[in-house]
């Protein structure tokens, strides 16, 4: 082979009688999209270098010449003056590559023990274990965004619904605390998940392991995984673990998707719940009344790309033998653009929520509509003695005789009242306001305005690590 050929040569190209056609290059290669694991890649080496030097298969010249070349190398890809060949197939040859150029022999040595298999999951790995990190910190930020809208808001009464139909009172505050609810279980789902991203594949090489008396132990410690993988073929081949990102990820963009669907409809003049800030919204090309809310529209259609990335790897592992496959190089990119997406998304709509202005107003005229307080009359006549079911009768009955006038239960007097009941006295119009019905729901997970503040520090204690 000569000099020539062998600078343009894959690594394992000596038991080829003919170079990988062009096609097949672009076909095949990875590099454009899984150079992001480069830094990754570096911190995987250096620590495989260690350890390799710690059992006495690398010397110590090669192991100063090989963290060396990595700090140089490191530096040019942060100054974004490291040359990317798709003839290196991806970026583990490309930086194996650059580093054989700068320490010579020590690099073509540090691949001992390790086959690309273990060092992409690795890398993977890695990389997954940082975007958890980041995406729990956003999700921590937005719901710190909401509860101090929930906190202004505490008071603040709107209709809460069941089929999208006027059901009963609560409070907006309340009704912002369910979604924190929401992202702080998404919070703990990305913790769990982290747990099981956090085992160390290194040392499994292609898939039997190594033959060289290695130190798998050493490696997780320096990486700070919490330990190893316990199978080599499991090891090289598992995915599960981007499986359950995305899972998890679907389910963040699931919750943002229906936070997303409230906003719009509340935006809208015909309800006139809210406005978002400007900066959130475009306007029409023709109509140059309209203000449209983009983000949360757009979330909203997101959350199916997301879903998409899960159903994807999911079908990508359906069916493959162990151990590693080349189908697995397509994990990445749904992998890498739903931690994209969700970052973006997490990081925009926690803006986003500090600039919700609230119609009070508009939001306590719907409250009064739809007879919202009608369950509190049927508790009222049930302190009162009557059996529930009797309550609800004598109560339906009242609403569809105020329907047919046009108007509210409140609106009926004292003796038109007690013609459904004669139990009612002078003290039903407590339960018959907006304010008495909140009010009156005073227990934990309650609307009450007490238990609404109450849940609001509960949640920003947690937050603040204050608790």
């Amino acid at each position: 082979m000569t000099d020539q050929f062998a600078k343009k040569a894959q690594a394992w190209s000596a038991r080829f009688s003919e170079p990988v056609s062009e096609l097949v290059k672009r076909y095949t290669a990875s590099v454009d999209f899984d150079k992001r694991l480069a830094l990754h890649d570096i911190e995987g080496s250096l620590a495989h270098a260690d350890m390799l030097n710690a059992v006495g298969i690398l010397s110590d010249a090669d192991l100063s010449a090989i963290g060396d070349g990595m700090a140089r190398i490191r530096g040019e890809i942060e100054r974004g003056e490291f040359t990317w060949s798709v003839d290196l197939e991806d970026v583990h040859l490309n930086i194996e590559k650059r580093l054989t150029e700068l320490a010579g022999d020590a690099g073509k040595r540090l691949h001992t023990a390790r086959s690309r298999n273990d060092q992409v999951a690795t890398d993977i790995r890695l990389w997954l274990r940082a975007t958890i990190d980041a995406v729990v910190a956003e999700l921590e930020s937005l719901q710190l965004a909401l509860l101090e809208v929930a906190g202004r808001h505490a008071d603040t009464i709107m209709p809460g619904f069941t089929h999208l139909q006027v059901a009963q009172p609560v409070t907006f505050g309340h009704h912002l605390l369910a979604y924190v609810e929401m992202f702080s279980r998404d919070a703990e789902r990305m913790r769990d998940c982290r747990r099981r991203v956090n085992r160390l594949p290194l040392g499994a090489a292609a898939l039997a392991g190594t033959s060289y008396p290695i130190d798998r132990e050493r490696v997780a410690r320096t990486l700070g995984f919490d330990g190893i993988c316990a199978n080599s073929l499991d090891a090289v081949s598992d995915r599960d673990f981007a499986i359950e990102f995305c899972a998890a990820a679907a389910l963040v963009m699931m919750h943002v998707s229906r936070l997303s669907e409230e906003l719009i409809l509340w935006m809208s003049p015909r309800v006139g719940f809210i406005d978002l800030a400007d900066r959130f919204c475009t306007g029409s090309s023709i109509m140059p009344q309209k203000k449209n809310p983009d983000v949360p529209e757009l979330a909203r259609g997101k959350t199916g790309r997301v879903n998409g990335h899960l159903v994807a790897l999911l079908t990508l592992m359906k069916g493959q033998p162990l151990a590693y496959n080349k189908d697995n190089q397509e994990d990445k990119e749904p992998l890498f653009d739903t931690a994209d997406t969700l970052l973006a998304t997490l990081r925009i709509f926690a803006d986003m929520a500090g600039g919700i202005t609230v119609n009070a107003a508009r939001m306590r005229q719907a409250a009064a509509e739809g007879f919202s307080t009608a369950t509190d009359l049927a508790d009222y006549l049930v302190r009162k003695g009557l059996p529930f079911r009797d309550a609800h009768e004598a109560v339906a009955l009242a609403v569809r005789t105020a329907a047919q006038r046009g108007i509210d239960l409140s609106d009926l007097t004292l003796d038109e009242l007690r013609a459904f009941s004669p139990l009612v006295e002078a003290d039903v119009a407590d339960s018959l306001t907006l304010e008495g019905s909140v009010q009156a729901r005073n227990h934990p997970g309650g609307t009450a305005p007490a238990q609404v503040r109450a849940a609001v520090a509960r949640h920003v204690q947690r937050l603040e690590g204050t608790a």
